[in-house]
């Protein structure tokens, strides 16, 4: 991979993250108009006090003052201080940080190897019962909402069998460390992952399984199976290798988009990560939470982007050169 094509792809990104900067300046600062005054709505407040709280929150100034604040500030990754606990804010998001990977790794994870797993024998079933059954399953699942499907597996599975926690990341009043409390989170975490899972599962199945019926009608694999090969050792040996590059950039797409996504899952299930985060900031309105965790999901979705331009490029050496 040449340098000239990695610098031209970090660049990009980098003014992408420049340019969503500042909208997430001027989303929050001048489309909402005043904060303080939408924050502390329906309270007698004097001029004093109303000009103590935009000092305290760096709202003093003009737009283009403030504006530099906020450039020069987010470079030191000071995101300000949160309306509803006064603490910083990049303190507040990186404690609810790890939650939340923990969660959308483990759910990507599993929706990536059964997704592939069941799009190769779809694939190489063609219009089979396999093939019938299982990309009627990944659609359905994949055309359900991971709200609505995340309810019904809290209702089914949490409230009327009892099976799991209906909510949280670990029991009320637990005393529980080291591998217990280690198996009370993941007894926690089964029903928003296996949430995520679902919702997921189907497109990497659906685009795993076009990828290789793709691969399957080059002229290697034939010559391949004219070597005497068995239709396994062609399978996953030439075909698998190369029908699995669009998935690999999909993960490391979905990844950031998945962080940022899971706030309806993470709501429902009372998981304590920057979904749950967001909706408690929408409900304030905390504006600098929202405006940091809005930075925080654009730039995840900007770094994997470019991890998945990176990496398709080290994997298939032709997008370099087009």
């Amino acid at each position: 991979m040449n340098a000239r094509f990695v610098l031209i792809k970090v660049l990009g990104s980098l003014a992408t993250l420049a340019f969503v900067v500042a909208f997430n300046f001027f989303l929050f600062r001048v489309v909402e108009g005043d904060p303080v005054a939408n924050l502390f709505r329906g309270r007698n407040l004097t001029l004093e006090q109303r000009q103590e709280l935009r000092q305290q929150f760096g709202l003093d100034g003009s737009k283009v003052e403030q504006f530099g604040r906020y450039v020069v500030q987010t470079a030191q990754l000071n995101l300000g201080r949160s309306y509803t606990s006064n603490k910083p804010v990049s303190e507040e998001i990186l404690s609810r940080a790890w939650p939340t990977i923990a969660l959308v790794g483990v759910s990507t994870v599993l929706s990536t190897v059964f997704g592939v797993l069941i799009g190769i024998a779809a694939a190489w079933k063609r219009g089979s019962p396999t093939d019938y059954a299982s990309t009627g399953f990944t659609m359905a699942t994949y055309s359900m909402p991971d709200f609505w499907l995340g309810m019904l597996l809290l209702i089914s599975l949490a409230v009327l069998l009892g099976w799991f926690p209906v909510g949280g990341i670990t029991d009320p009043g637990t005393e529980a460390t080291g591998l217990g409390l280690l198996l009370e989170q993941a007894h926690h975490m089964f029903l928003p992952a296996l949430t995520l899972t679902l919702a997921y599962l189907g497109e990497y199945a659906l685009v795993m399984r076009s990828s290789l019926l793709d691969t399957m009608r080059e002229d290697y694999l034939t010559l391949a199976r004219a070597k005497g090969l068995r239709d396994v050792i062609v399978r996953n040996r030439h075909a698998v290798p190369n029908a699995i590059l669009p998935v690999v950039t999909l993960i490391a797409i979905n990844f950031g988009f998945v962080l940022s996504g899971a706030i309806a899952v993470e709501t429902i299930f009372s998981w304590p990560g920057l979904g749950l985060a967001t909706y408690n900031a929408l409900s304030g309105p905390d504006l600098p939470m929202l405006q940091g965790l809005f930075l925080v999901f654009s730039a995840s979705v900007i770094l994997f982007n470019l991890v998945a331009d990176l990496l398709y490029a080290y994997l298939d050496p032709r997008v370099r050169t087009a």
